[in-house]
């Protein structure tokens, strides 16, 4: 056989050792036995009964595939309810935190504007209280100076008065002592004549 085909030295080696193992184990191609599972069935069986477990199996796995799968659809639709909640909370939330960032941005520029009319109101306060001071002082000199005038004058008039009687009196006392009633005599005489 080995002269009849010609085989490459590693492949005449093989088909020795084989020839050699046939021999050894005492085997040849009539006593070849077929293969069992477990030792009770053939081959064929055994493609048979997988195939059977195997179709079951798909069977089953189609009933449980729509239920997982329905389950799994389920609990989707959960979670993408629950997401477009939380979207729509976020939503909200950041719509609330705007009304309350304008609210607080309104407010301070609120108190900016208060502050700002409080310091112009207090400033015309303090200029109309200064202008009314001002005014407050110049009529009190003006009724301080019109009662030193008074006085003044009250003073000068009692010091005419007084001076005039005291004139009076002092001439009234002259004329008396100097002048008789000849010497008045005369002088009225001296003032028809001179008329």
């Amino acid at each position: 056989m080995a002269a009849e085909t010609a085989l490459p030295p590693a492949s005449q080696a093989v088909e020795e050792h084989l020839d050699h193992a046939a021999s050894a184990e005492g085997m040849t191609e009539e006593h070849h036995v077929e293969p069992a599972l477990l030792g009770i069935a053939p081959p064929a069986a055994v493609v048979s009964s997988a195939m059977i477990v195997l179709l079951a199996f798909a069977f089953f796995y189609a009933k449980a595939h729509k239920k997982i799968a329905g389950g799994l659809d389920a609990r989707i639709a959960e979670i993408k309810n629950q997401l477009e909640e939380a979207k729509r909370l976020r939503a909200d939330a950041e719509a609330l935190r705007q009304e309350y960032a304008d609210k607080i941005a309104n407010a301070e520029k609120d108190a900016a504007a208060m502050l700002d009319h409080a310091r112009t109101e207090a400033g015309v306060i303090v200029a109309k209280a200064e202008t009314d001071a001002t005014a407050m002082v110049a009529r009190r000199e003006r009724m301080a100076e019109e009662k030193i005038a008074a006085a003044e004058r009250g003073v000068m008039e009692e010091l005419r008065v007084r001076a005039a009687q005291a004139s009076a009196a002092a001439s009234a006392d002259l004329i008396a002592r100097n002048y008789g009633a000849d010497a008045d005599r005369t002088m009225v005489d001296q003032a028809i004549g001179s008329i």
